[in-house]
């Protein structure tokens, strides 16, 4: 991914996240190949446009890794490759779908790099610290199947499968109250580095606005009256 491809990320999460239609945001590669092979490094490199073009097209990005309110739930749909970059953007993720054939690494110390993208920092938190350190230190990948063992990976599927179990998991979330959702996520994601006493007495934002919601009575109204719950996200 170049800093176009970047970009065009970049402006397609601020309108989604704006589009009080979409309830998940499914992000994924196109084509079998890969998910992402991460950072186009001859752009790194200096090759093509000059340096000041480019750094003026990152002044204009936000980028997913630095996106830690997001306001929408984040599903990876992973098939081939998640490289460097990559990984990283399937790590800022909420859950991760994969195909069965699916693999990821961060190869950047290979190249005299690290990843700065949030993943040196974030795989150490969603794997055992030994494992990360050594995919961390030595670019060495894990398959699907191994990624799922180490709990990065929600659910691994054949190739053919991975829509339809994409599908489910949307599903599945578009079912509950929508405020509940973001109030879950911004008070997970807030709450990871504090001591557990601290998270918990901590306030948040959203969940302040889905304790005052109609939302709120509608869900255990809803159970009372034995009937599926009608969700405004009001």
């Amino acid at each position: 991914m170049d800093s176009h491809a970047h970009l065009a990320l970049s402006q397609a999460l601020d309108a989604l996240a704006a589009d009080e239609v979409v309830r998940v945001v499914v992000l994924t590669g196109a084509g079998e190949r890969a998910f992402s092979a991460g950072r186009d490094l001859k752009e790194l490199a200096g090759g093509g446009e000059d340096a000041d073009t480019v750094a003026a097209r990152w002044r204009q990005i936000t980028r997913l890794t630095d996106r830690f309110d997001y306001p929408k739930p984040l599903i990876a749909r992973v098939q081939g490759l998640a490289l460097g970059g990559g990984f990283e953007l399937a790590l800022a993720c909420d859950i991760i779908v994969a195909a069965s054939g699916a693999s990821f690494a961060m190869p950047e110390p290979k190249r005299g790099l690290i990843p700065s993208a949030g993943g040196v920092h974030r795989l150490p938190r969603q794997m055992p610290l030994k494992i990360a350190m050594g995919c961390l230190l030595t670019g060495r990948g894990i398959d699907a199947g191994r990624a799922f063992d180490l709990g990065l990976v929600n659910e691994v599927v054949p190739a053919d499968r991975l829509d339809a179990a994409v599908a489910e998991w949307a599903a599945e979330i578009i079912a509950c109250a929508p405020l509940a959702i973001r109030a879950i996520r911004q008070a997970a994601a807030g709450g990871l580095g504090m001591p557990l006493h601290t998270a918990m007495a901590a306030r948040y934002e959203a969940e302040d606005i889905r304790r005052s919601s109609r939302d709120a009575i509608e869900g255990p109204l809803a159970f009372a009256e034995k009937r599926p719950p009608r969700w405004t996200g009001q």
